[in-house]
């Protein structure tokens, strides 16, 4: 004969009860967290947009202009229709932002927080292209930012700024010296890369910058021979042109190593 066990129905009568009573306290807990939406409505929008002074591509007026074309901006509207995932996606459409963060409170406050992508260098191709690399290779277009950046012109296809003129940009904006010395990078025909400086009324050619199969390996080896070739220069200026005078020479040549070939300026007196 099979012994069925007896119940302790008060026992399972109290465990039922805790369930029931921890249940309720998530619902009220979370009820008392989360904003009333129900009755109230969005009264401010807070738009903050990380380094807009330095960066400059995004302002917080043209960030409330967008919300308002796309008829997302929350302002006046009920909080439980303003919808903050949606909020975030379209902001990140826009070729600018780097991140996009929206929030809404229990005072019936919506915060918006963006960051901006980083331009390194403006591409004004000799095929007509004009756009901007961020500090990722990636491209962005063309824009009113007016920022101080290295200006890349030349033969330059899109493949070749994101292969070899991103990396090349990066080692001079990394260096402090020539972040402030050289404004332009000048792709010859031929692929051979010029340096202008701002001081100095002459031109920097660092030969072909190098070939490498590995893509990841590819840009280290570009800032390596980069440095290289501006750490040559960098002796030149401190022990030659300090002595010659800045405006000696027009052109020079830094391609082969252990190697300065210099074509002087024809009104210039030795």
């Amino acid at each position: 004969m099979k012994i069925i066990p007896k119940i302790n129905w008060k026992k399972a009568l109290t465990i039922v009860l805790d369930i029931a009573l921890a249940g309720y306290l998530v619902v009220a807990v979370t009820a008392f967290n989360k904003p009333d939406e129900t009755a109230k409505v969005c009264t401010k929008v807070v738009i903050n947009v990380a380094d807009e002074t330095t960066n400059g591509f995004i302002k917080s007026d043209e960030i409330k202009k967008r919300l308002q074309a796309l008829k997302l901006h929350p302002l006046g509207k009920p909080m439980r229709y303003v919808d903050a995932r949606k909020i975030e996606e379209s902001l990140k459409a826009s070729p600018f932002v780097q991140t996009a963060e929206c929030f809404k409170t229990q005072e019936g406050h919506v915060n918006i927080t963006i960051t901006q992508r980083t331009p390194l260098v403006r591409i004004k191709a000799k095929n007509g292209d004009d756009y901007y690399l961020d500090d990722n290779n990636s491209i962005m277009p063309n824009s009113h930012y007016t920022s101080d950046l290295i200006i890349a012109t030349g033969n330059i296809s899109r493949t070749f700024a994101t292969t070899y003129i991103s990396p090349l940009s990066k080692a001079i904006m990394d260096n402090e010296l020539w972040k402030n010395q050289i404004e332009q990078i000048n792709v010859l025909d031929n692929l051979g890369i010029e340096l202008i400086p701002r001081v100095g009324e002459h031109i920097i050619y660092i030969g072909h910058l190098p070939v490498e199969k590995q893509k990841e390996k590819l840009g280290k080896k570009v800032g390596e021979y980069a440095m290289k070739k501006l750490e040559t220069l960098e002796k030149f200026y401190k022990y030659g042109l300090s002595q010659a005078g800045w405006n000696k020479y027009k052109y020079i040549n830094l391609e082969f190593d252990n190697q300065i070939i210099c074509k002087r300026r024809e009104n210039v007196k030795l």
